[in-house]
């Protein structure tokens, strides 16, 4: 078979897949850029180059042996290098001669990283869905079991408040859930209008003043300049309360949790600081994700379910905004949001 040329040659040079042709001697033959950039080598200095050398990988290398004896194959092969851990879907086929004679390899090689991924998350997700809905239903279930099998008005006394407990922690946690699908569906509604932020932010710490003064723990807000914002005020409601909230959980006595208020150019700036237990450094790009937990022996009791974060995120996402943290363990973490001070457009009176 001649060397791969003329229109054919530019069209698999263009493909978005890794094509590399390898010849009886596992030596590459051809590889367009893509497969330079999945393997990370330069596709025209790989030319008459052994593919293990090009390749480091042994598994690889096997299947190639298998394709010149004429056996194809379809597998994930995962490979680490400076992005990281990745998985390929490689596909290494025989190509024959008028004999039937395997004379040269083509693989094919596709990145399944993004959807290893989602397929992860999605197990993940319903794992974890049905141990936060699993663990209430089992509560009530034998909370009410107790009360029909025991008259006394002692045990309904006793268990149809808790049993009732459950049920709002059950209708909370469906709510988040239907919360944090619409964020990630795009489908936040959002009612803008013009904002003063410390509004917003002065019924909720007042909601929250008793809780902390019960925990020993100080909670202020500072306005360092007044600001405006174009937003939804409840969906910003409902960002202080899951930061304050997320803060007083993890803040012991004598802590202090402080927000302030801020405008920086043409952003407002949202900033919640505890001085709580903090967060581990190597957990900390991953606290934004739904139902990821620090550590769940933390929230046994507590009711954290790992959405508040999430939720927050989808809100500040759907605002035009950003948010980040910063953490130092045992000595607090700050929760920063930027959002876009925007000038909602008035007609004239």
């Amino acid at each position: 078979m001649p060397p791969l040329d003329g229109a054919f040659a530019r069209l698999v040079r263009a493909l978005p897949i890794g094509v590399i042709l390898v010849d009886r001697t596992r030596h590459v033959e051809f590889a367009n850029a893509a497969a330079g950039t999945t393997f990370g080598f330069d596709p025209v200095r790989a030319i008459n180059v052994h593919i293990i050398e090009a390749i480091p990988n042994v598994e690889l290398e096997g299947r190639i042996a298998d394709a010149l004896r004429g056996e194809a194959s379809v597998a994930p092969l995962m490979l680490s290098g400076a992005q990281g851990q990745r998985t390929y879907r490689v596909s290494v086929y025989p190509l024959t001669n008028d004999g039937g004679d395997s004379q040269r390899v083509v693989l094919f090689a596709d990145d399944q990283t993004a959807l290893v991924r989602l397929d992860r998350a999605r197990k993940d997700f319903l794992s974890n869905v049905s141990h936060e809905l699993r663990t209430p239903l089992s509560s009530i279930k034998l909370m009410l079991e107790t009360v029909l099998g025991a008259p006394e008005e002692e045990a309904r006394d006793l268990f149809l408040p808790q049993a009732l407990a459950q049920v709002d922690r059950l209708t909370e946690l469906v709510g988040q859930l239907l919360e944090q699908a619409r964020a990630e569906s795009g489908q936040l509604k959002l009612a803008l209008r013009d904002v003063d932020l410390e509004q917003v932010a002065l019924p909720i710490l007042a909601s929250f003043e008793q809780q902390a003064s019960n925990k020993g723990v100080a909670l202020e807000l500072v306005t360092l300049r007044p600001v405006r914002v174009e937003a939804d005020p409840d969906r910003l409601a409902q960002v202080f309360v899951n930061l304050i909230d997320n803060a007083l959980r993890h803040t012991s006595d004598g802590g202090r949790i402080k927000v302030e208020l801020d405008a920086r150019g043409s952003d407002a700036v949202l900033r919640v600081r505890d001085t709580g237990e903090g967060i581990p450094y190597r957990d900390l790009p991953h606290i934004f994700e739904r139902f990821y937990v620090v550590d769940r022996s933390r929230t046994r009791g507590s009711g954290g379910a790992g959405l508040g974060l999430a939720i927050v995120k989808g809100i500040v996402d759907a605002h035009g905004g950003a948010i980040s943290a910063e953490s130092m363990l045992g000595r607090g973490t700050a929760f920063t949001i930027r959002l876009p001070i925007m000038r909602i457009k008035r007609d004239p009176p």
